[in-house]
């Protein structure tokens, strides 16, 4: 740990961080899409008069909102398997909810809330924000369910599709898999599976438009599996979806901002996520 309480280690619990603003004289839309995660979300509201602090479970259904008076916002993305006993709450507890970190935490969520509106720059809202991890990361104790449930989650980003097959390499039964899984990320390895095809398809769709192509090389089995996953996970059909993210109005962090966030996030060993 560094002598200011934070530590170059971050990336262990978090994978990705975001600073989000409305375009002028828009509200703030954010998609929230399924893939799994738990993420950390700090708002500041009418021009940092006001802010909180809450936590936004994992997804079984896209989830748009329009958030009215919100100046910016900071978003920290957990890796799966780890916001359960950083948050100190079974994972499943939160899937498709947004609650206070305060409940959470209590006391300690508030006092964070106020520390960060106190702040002066994004990179020091990130340093907060990573002693806070950081601490409660000592503190916490995980099972053993965890971590296998991590371990999961990584065979079912790469080639393993199948619940069984990935059971069977980790030496436990699928039904055990699928209780520990959902506790520890918040939904099941199934539903996490089709999560994964949809972020790629969602990636690939930034630079291509072929949708065919896309399907496959994303894992689906053809198109129409493709379409179907969206309009059941999404809502919306894939063009009607890419069309509304372009015309969403938010616009990342710019200019020295972005530097200094992208320099402060480098140095804790997190990646920020940037337009396409």
């Amino acid at each position: 740990m560094d002598s200011d309480g934070s530590t170059s280690s971050l990336s262990r619990f978090v994978e990705e961080v975001r600073a989000v603003a409305p375009v002028a004289g828009r509200a703030l839309h954010v998609d929230w899409l399924p893939n799994g995660r738990t993420t950390l979300v700090f708002r500041v509201i009418e021009e940092g008069r006001r802010g909180d602090v809450s936590v936004a479970g994992p997804r079984t259904r896209a989830l748009f909102k329009n958030a009215t008076g919100v100046a910016r916002a900071v978003m920290l993305q957990f890796k799966p398997g780890w916001s359960a006993s950083l948050l100190g709450v079974a994972a499943n507890a939160l899937t498709d909810r947004i609650v206070p970190l305060e409940d959470l935490w209590g006391r300690a969520g508030g006092d964070l809330g106020l520390e960060l509106l106190a702040t002066q720059s994004l990179p020091e809202v990130l340093d907060r924000l990573a002693r806070a991890i950081t601490l409660r990361a000592h503190q916490a104790s995980e099972p053993a369910s965890a971590r296998l449930a991590r371990r999961a989650a990584l065979l079912l980003e790469g080639e393993e599709v199948r619940v069984e097959s990935v059971a069977e390499r980790l030496g436990v039964t699928a039904r055990h898999l699928r209780r520990a899984f959902t506790e520890s990320v918040g939904i099941g390895p199934k539903d996490f599976a089709r999560s994964v095809r949809l972020q790629r398809a969602v990636r690939r769709a930034a630079t291509s438009k072929d949708w065919a192509h896309i399907a496959a090389d994303a894992g689906y089995y053809d198109q129409a599996h493709l379409i179907a996953d969206f309009r059941e996970l999404v809502g919306l059909t894939p063009g009607a979806f890419v069309k509304r993210a372009g015309d969403r109005g938010v616009r990342f962090g710019s200019g020295e901002s972005a530097a200094d966030l992208h320099d402060a996030a480098e140095r804790l060993g997190i990646d920020v996520q940037r337009p396409a």
